[in-house]
């Protein structure tokens, strides 16, 4: 019997240039265990698991990867775990969101956003970083409006250090205005939460890419009995033309390999 996988699934992530698996591999749980909305607890994975678990999901199929600053010791662990694979993934990172002692604190500013940048670099011992995403605490407009980060964002594309930018933000309008200068936006989009419909329709027409974050609710979507939970969730992401990928943060292996078959079940048509 064949393993489902995703290896002729990938897909454009906009007008990136770049192409993507329609599930990345969000990885919170390989860094941070606190202040995280999970329905039950969980243990940070050693890296003898965490190893397992990214080489698990590269056989499955998946290139990419989520992590951002906030994510605790996320991308200083996933820098050594990723040695030699490099051109196996697309690595999406984050500025904006720092997490320090159970807490969380933002900064938008140019200097900020560049040292935050420079430092994912070499956390995750890498040249460039294929996307960054700017981490908003919900005031978008605010931030793409009078905030040096966007700004920033795009010369350290032109500088070569980042391939792609973009935005992961709570509000519609916020999303909108982020694919008219960026190159992509992470939305919530669920079987509970679907408002943001209107910025995944508008990248799906203007050839910007879309991530989706909350794609299985994390974890707490309730259905009628007899319906799969996570077959109906992926029906309805990817029944819609401008999603590119859903991040999912699983550390499980069999999660893992039941959310790639559901996928790759959903995609064929199957």
């Amino acid at each position: 019997m064949t393993i489902a996988n995703l290896h002729d699934l990938h897909r454009p992530l906009g007008s990136t240039g770049l192409t993507v698996s329609p599930l990345g591999l969000g990885t919170v749980k390989l860094g941070r265990d606190q202040g995280v909305k999970y329905p039950n607890g969980f243990q940070i994975p050693d890296d003898d698991a965490a190893r397992m678990l990214l080489r698990q999901a590269r056989e499955l199929g998946i290139n990419l990867i989520d992590t951002a600053p906030a994510y605790g010791r996320s991308e200083e662990r996933l820098g050594p775990l990723l040695r030699g694979q490099r051109q196996d993934w697309v690595i999406v990172s984050k500025v904006g969101e720092e997490f320090a002692d159970g807490l969380s604190r933002h900064d938008f500013s140019a200097a900020h956003t560049r040292m935050s940048v420079e430092r994912s670099l070499q956390r995750l011992e890498t040249d460039f970083i294929d996307l960054v995403l700017v981490h908003s605490d919900g005031n978008d407009l605010a931030i793409l409006e009078h905030e040096e980060v966007y700004a920033t964002l795009g010369a350290l594309k032109a500088e070569g250090k980042i391939r792609g930018f973009g935005f992961s933000g709570k509000t519609v309008e916020g999303g909108l205005k982020a694919l008219e200068q960026g190159d992509c936006a992470m939305v919530t989009y669920n079987l509970n939460e679907q408002n943001e419909k209107a910025v995944i329709d508008y990248a799906a027409a203007h050839g910007k890419a879309i991530l989706v974050k909350k794609a299985l609710a994390s974890g707490h979507v309730c259905l009628s009995p007899g319906v799969d939970p996570v077959r109906a969730s992926f029906e309805l992401l990817f029944a819609q033309a401008g999603v590119a990928s859903a991040i999912v943060g699983t550390i499980n292996p069999l999660h893992l390999a039941h959310n790639v078959a559901t996928v790759a079940q959903v995609l064929r048509g199957h």
